[in-house]
């Protein structure tokens, strides 16, 4: 017998669970400022003691985590994210109301101009078929014309805008969902104003 909390559905809602570290005293004030500016209409949204969870359309699950993060990382402090994606089966079977929503993205035009270099990195695990590996590589080769691409234990970094950065990350993610892979997850971290990329600090 089939779990049913394991059982398969046709939905197309995708997740994200992030968690937002500020090395600052005011790391409070840091994390509610930033979930405060961000409009979350459109997604189901729910914050406990580990992780805050974003669930919807792709579109406005990247959204929203692209647009807490830049308006935590604009403060200037040290600002650490850490998130996991994902999309597909068994998928999400709660939450249908947020997949009326409309592809209009809310916060986009708020944080588009909002210059903040970070360092990341990615993972992506296609959990299903399809011609995946072509599809990331072509990802890939795509983000070198708007930042800074080098290949990193486990991962594959990035190093430039943060805007420039998540919009890669979405595009990555939603081609890997059209090349067949019929459950896709992508572990992501980013740093933003590390005294390490002043070069203060270099490991090798």
């Amino acid at each position: 017998m089939v779990n049913q909390s394991q059982a398969c559905t046709k939905s197309d809602i995708a997740g994200a669970s992030f968690s937002i570290h500020p090395m600052s005293d005011q790391f409070i004030e840091i994390i509610k400022g930033a979930l405060k500016e961000v409009d979350t209409s459109k997604v189901h949204l729910k914050t406990d003691d580990i992780t805050t969870t974003v669930r919807g359309k792709l579109v406005h699950v990247f959204d929203v985590t692209k647009a807490a993060f830049i308006h935590a990382a604009k403060t200037g402090e040290h600002v650490a994210f850490q998130a996991t994606y994902s999309l597909g089966c068994p998928g999400d079977s709660q939450g249908e109301a947020y997949m009326d929503a409309d592809e209009t993205p809310l916060n986009s035009n708020d944080v588009k101009d909002i210059k903040q270099p970070v360092a990341s990195k990615f993972s992506l695990y296609p959990l299903g078929g399809g011609d995946y590996m072509d599809v990331i590589y072509a990802q890939i080769e795509a983000m070198k014309k708007h930042v800074t691409v080098s290949p990193a234990h486990y991962s594959t970094r990035l190093d430039g805008e943060a805007v420039a950065i998540f919009d890669g990350l979405e595009n990555v993610f939603q081609a890997t969902v059209e090349g067949g892979s019929s459950h896709t997850v992508m572990t992501v971290s980013i740093s933003a104003n590390s005294p390490s990329h002043k070069g203060e600090t270099k490991n090798d």
